[in-house]
């Protein structure tokens, strides 16, 4: 079993800048088969952006997808835990704010996420999907 959120995390981030449009964050979770993107820019992370928050937020309201900015629509300042947490405190974390995803931080950078999923399987992370790894900076993709 499990003991810290590195052994369970998907390793790598897909992220947009805060600037990237709602339709670059949305082809950017098709072609990597994925339901969120980091926002982030130099200094780090800034948000979480869903497809939901997406949906909800933006296209309900008749926002114009094109025009949106990622960091206008997504949850700023999300909850995080750090690789060499307990998972126990991912646990915990995902039941008081009520989320289904955690960015993994170490540093001051983004190096993985955790889902409820991935508390489910609870094998080694990197034996598992690499959808989430990077292709070009390990930090923000789409850029």
């Amino acid at each position: 079993m499990a003991d810290v959120v590195r052994d369970v995390m998907t390793p790598g981030v897909v992220a947009v800048r805060p600037d990237a449009s709602l339709v670059e964050a949305a082809q950017l979770m098709r072609a990597q088969g994925i339901g969120d993107v980091l926002v982030a820019d130099e200094a780090g992370l800034v948000g979480v952006l869903t497809d939901r928050d997406i949906t909800v937020r933006a296209v309900a309201d008749g926002a114009d997808p094109l025009t949106v900015s990622a960091e206008a629509v997504c949850t700023p300042r999300p909850v995080a835990v750090g690789p060499d947490d307990p998972v126990s405190a991912a646990v915990t974390l995902m039941r008081e704010h009520s989320v289904r995803r955690l960015p993994v931080v170490e540093n001051g950078r983004a190096v993985g996420m955790v889902s409820l999923g991935d508390l489910g399987d609870r094998s080694p992370g990197p034996a598992r999907r690499t959808a989430r790894t990077a292709q070009k900076d390990p930090f923000v993709q789409g850029s």
